[in-house]
């Protein structure tokens, strides 16, 4: 229930603030409310409490989605939410560490990874038993920064690192093997050294029952390729790349919501 909630909120956020990357924003919304609702040690009272498990979006450009949730939970303000895509909102369409919750500035693509290797590295050279967990897009996999970080932490046996890849197909140029083909993607991240597993990015109970089974002692930095459905939730959009940074108009707006409140109601029965 509370996923389908945040995807109202996202769609009614974009649509208000007219920006945003929708597409790409509903396919990993299921995977952070997991994340910010069940597995993150983070407190929204105590944003920078020392001991709290770090979170990066790698991928920047789906901002809003990690506003909805940061709201939901308490790290930001009504206000602020309600402001995004005016000017002087203190949200902007890339997150930056002047708000609540976020860590770094993320947004150039391929950067994600690599601050999260440093984060893990520290946490272990410090003794600390707080996690760090990173996010990126599926055609955010062409940038070779990446796999540089990707061998760095197999280097260094961060077993406290955990990454994922929104693994929905599409990307600004359409899809993602007409681009930059990334299969065998498992192979390629198990031939690096980590921990890979494949979940289903679009069903709440399998992300949460992966998360769940982490072993932490393995030795190895541990990887899930989430397979989603970019435009999840709003049948026009779902699997259409145009969507990938489309903003639906009024009449859009209106179908995608009687799209999410006939699942909300259902669930309500």
């Amino acid at each position: 229930m509370k996923a389908e909630l945040l995807r109202r909120e996202l769609v009614t956020l974009i649509f208000r603030g007219g920006t945003g990357h929708t597409g790409g924003d509903l396919s990993v919304l299921n995977l952070l409310t997991v994340l910010f609702n069940h597995t993150l040690n983070v407190d929204p009272k105590h944003p920078k409490m020392a001991d709290r498990d770090r979170f990066v979006l790698s991928k920047g450009h789906c901002a809003e989605a990690l506003y909805t949730v940061l709201a939901d939970r308490g790290f930001i303000e009504r206000a602020e939410l309600d402001a995004y895509g005016t000017c002087g909102a203190h949200l902007g369409g890339h997150p930056d560490n002047s708000i609540a919750g976020v860590e770094i500035n993320t947004g150039a693509l391929g950067h994600g990874l690599s601050v999260g290797v440093g984060m893990a590295l520290g946490a272990k050279m410090d003794g600390k038993t707080w996690k760090t967990y990173v996010v990126m897009g599926d055609g955010e996999q062409a940038e070779g920064s990446i796999y540089e970080a990707a061998m760095a932490a197999n280097k260094y046996h961060l077993d406290n690192l955990v990454a994922f890849i929104d693994r929905n197909g599409l990307q600004i140029s359409g899809s993602t093997e007409d681009v930059m083909p990334l299969e065998p993607i498992h192979d390629r991240w198990t031939a690096f050294g980590w921990d890979v597993k494949t979940i289903n990015g679009d069903d709440i109970d399998s992300i949460t029952a992966a998360l769940d089974t982490i072993d932490w002692t393995c030795g190895k930095p541990h990887l899930f390729i989430s397979k989603s459905t970019k435009g999840l939730g709003v049948g026009f959009m779902e699997n259409v790349a145009k969507w990938h940074h489309g903003v639906p108009n009024a009449a859009q707006y209106e179908e995608a919501l009687h799209d999410i409140d006939k699942r909300i109601n259902a669930l309500k029965l």
